[in-house]
């Protein structure tokens, strides 16, 4: 246990000496040139560890063999071994992360028993390393198992089972030499005592350690076979110098004079400028370029369909009969469709027989009101007619007072419609006075039939 003691206490030294000199270096590297350790070319940065390296070790030592070892044939008595062994061997180790790897390592300890015969012990080891990876000054600490052993006359050849632990440093020299320091403690089975019950034989090992691969390795750079300034791997045409985009030399595919880089068509020859043939998608007579509805059969001058194909003043979605004209009559204008006055609409269109209205006034007489009443049920059916009423007079009297006699009963009429419902904004009214005659205003049969209201549908 002293000589455990005295290794461990050694072993703080020797990292506390490592980290001095890392803080050390780093202060010295900082103070004297800032930008140089910044990018990595200061000492403290420009060796530390870095992912998938390999490291190849020889290392030298002592070894402190324990009094209570149990490596002796059954057969044979126990001797303690010489207090200090030197310590020989190699290493191998393999670091897939900057801050962790392992290692495998073999050492010989040759030495003598107490009664001065030769001896040897020996151990095969195999450990987890973890490591600090900020500096090139790295510590580290070790874990792991093996098997430890010896061989001598006096005791026989024997092994057991080994576990290990210990703390280090390493400080490069240059990208492939560094200098390592190790201390551990080595646990066996104890001389005597129930299985399970360890003794330590304490360590220490100083070796120099080769580092393979720590070197960046520098991309070969890209091959460039025909020199066009395209590489190969983004070069259409790695064999014949060639221009932008594709690296290949410039060609006119379809022969018609226009270079492949102009050409919008480069399989199909056509004039200049795109190199494309003139085109009729839609077969209307009128090319692509000059067509504002290529895809579409049109008319002249844009190639769009005619939006009013039956010319009846009504296009687009608003003609719901397209190819056949609308029927100017009054009655649904609006819809781009033929058709008929309904036979209800006709009979009060025209002249409205039976009205009638007091001598010189336009007071409707009460005999009138079934034909206005008549006429107000077909307006409110009907919700989109619009219509103009018209009065007219014969040619007695002064015209003057004729023709608003005509207005006053035209919109008596107006008025009376109203009354019974009818959206007045559908109505208009005029009054002809004596000047739209329809019989001889010098008989009375005649004055009688120009004495009229006309009620005539309007759009």
């Amino acid at each position: 246990m002293k000589n455990l003691s005295v290794l461990a206490s050694f072993a703080g030294t020797c990292l506390l000496a490592g980290s001095a000199w890392a803080q050390a270096s780093a202060s010295l590297s900082l103070s004297t040139s800032e930008g140089a350790s910044a990018s990595g070319t200061g000492y403290m940065s420009k060796y530390r560890p870095k992912a998938g390296l390999v490291e190849v070790g020889l290392f030298g030592g002592v070894l402190l063999p324990s009094k209570d070892h149990n490596f002796q044939d059954e057969s044979k008595p126990q001797q303690a071994f010489k207090s200090i062994a030197p310590d020989l061997g190699l290493r191998v180790g393999y670091y897939p992360l900057a801050f962790i790897g392992g290692e495998v390592e073999g050492a010989v300890m040759p030495t003598k028993t107490k009664d001065g015969e030769a001896a040897g012990l020996w151990a095969l080891r195999a450990h987890v390393v973890g490591q600090l990876p900020y500096w090139s000054i790295v510590p580290f600490a070790v874990v792991g198992g093996g098997r430890m052993g010896a061989g001598s006359n006096a005791m026989g050849s024997d092994g057991d089972p080994l576990l290990h632990f210990g703390l280090g440093v390493k400080a490069p020299i240059d990208d492939f030499l560094m200098l390592r320091l190790d201390v551990r403690d080595n646990l066996t089975q104890k001389n005597d005592a129930s299985n399970g019950t360890l003794t330590h034989h304490p360590e220490v090992l100083g070796g120099l350690t080769f580092v393979l691969d720590r070197k960046e390795k520098k991309p070969e750079p890209p091959k460039d076979g025909d020199k066009d300034g395209f590489v190969d791997e983004k070069d259409a045409c790695p064999a014949d110098p060639g221009v932008a985009p594709d690296g290949c030399p410039i060609k006119d595919s379809d022969g018609d004079g226009v270079m492949d880089p102009d050409d919008r068509c480069p399989a199909e020859a056509g004039p200049a400028p795109d190199g494309c043939p003139p085109r009729d998608s839609d077969g209307d007579g009128i090319t692509d370029e000059m067509d504002k509805c290529p895809t579409e059969p049109g008319v002249a001058p844009e190639g769009c369909p005619d939006p009013d194909p039956d010319k009846d003043g009504i296009s687009g979605d608003a003609d719901k009969c397209p190819t056949e004209p609308e029927t100017k009559n009054g009655f649904e204008d609006e819809d781009g469709c033929p058709d008929t006055i309904p036979e209800q609409v006709k009979q009060f269109t025209g002249v409205l027989q039976g009205i009638e209205f007091d001598t010189g006034l336009a007071t409707i007489r009460p005999k009138s009101t079934k034909v206005l009443d008549d006429a107000a049920k077909v307006l409110l059916e009907y919700k989109k007619l619009r219509v103009r009423i018209t009065g007219h007079t014969d040619g007695d009297g002064d015209r003057e007072n004729n023709v608003k006699l005509s207005q006053a009963r035209a919109d008596s009429v107006k008025t009376y419609l109203v009354g019974k419902g009818v959206d007045a904004s559908r109505i208009e009214t005029r009054g002809a006075g004596p000047d739209e005659p329809v019989a001889d205003n010098d008989t009375p049969a005649g004055k009688q039939k120009n004495r009229r209201i006309e009620l005539q549908l309007i759009q």
